[in-house]
């Protein structure tokens, strides 16, 4: 009775977000581009290549992308000692755990910067596996992510959630065949999770944790509210 629990780790499980608009806004401004942080904050989840392309279309100077992720890449990694994890996202995952969940992160970080959101979670011991970027040859919203996931988790897309704070997740985790739960602390409105696939949204990972019962996650089989089979 193997499930899952995937999550999205940048503005879901660790407050992240306005720090990758601020350096990405900058990485472009640097580069000569005028980024509405509005624009930019509406991108964030995407892949560096798919958000570049989002924003600054198809006619841009692809030759250039490398540059303009390498300056948010070395910008973004100056705050690497101080991530700040959301109020209990390790709570939560080590409640997961103990219940049976596998837990699987699916993000598009990787190298030192998946790491250092690994050290802010801090809870290692709770997570099975890691779904990232390197792992996969399309992005968010493309359903690859969370289908690799659950390839790791070894856990069919009937019996996992998916829990993420934008629109790229829900798209990604409709695509995928999961039940899709969001979260508010990313910034995304709630109008706009609910419209992308979410089937229900929480402030942040402690009021999950705090309603895990009511849940999406307590509808799998084998969830929080069903009893563990015995002998």
């Amino acid at each position: 009775m193997e499930r899952a629990a995937v999550f999205d780790v940048d503005g879901t499980l660790v407050d992240t977000n306005h720090l990758h608009v601020t350096t990405w806004w900058e990485a472009f401004r640097q580069a000569g581009h005028r980024v509405p942080m509005h624009a930019v904050h509406r991108a964030v989840g995407l892949g560096s290549t798919d958000l570049i392309a989002h924003l600054l279309g198809e006619d841009r100077d692809k030759d250039r992308d490398a540059e303009l992720s390498a300056a948010h890449k070395a910008l973004y990694g100056q705050y690497f000692d101080r991530l700040p994890p959301l109020r209990d996202a390790d709570r939560l995952l080590r409640r997961l755990a103990r219940e049976g969940w596998r837990v699987v992160l699916a993000t598009s970080a990787g190298g030192a910067e998946l790491s250092a959101l690994r050290r802010a979670i801090s809870a290692d011991d709770a997570i099975d596996a890691t779904a990232s970027a390197d792992d996969v040859e399309e992005g968010k919203p493309a359903p690859e992510p969370v289908e690799h996931a659950l390839e790791l988790a070894g856990v069919p897309a009937g019996r996992a959630v998916f829990v993420g704070d934008t629109v790229w997740d829900m798209r990604a985790g409709t695509r995928a065949g999961v039940r899709c739960v969001g979260v508010l602390c990313g910034g995304i409105p709630r109008a706009d999770l609910l419209d992308a696939g979410a089937q229900a949204v929480y402030d942040d990972p402690a009021h999950l944790l705090a309603t895990l019962a009511d849940s999406p996650l307590a509808d799998v089989p084998g969830g929080p509210d069903t009893p563990t089979p015995t002998g």
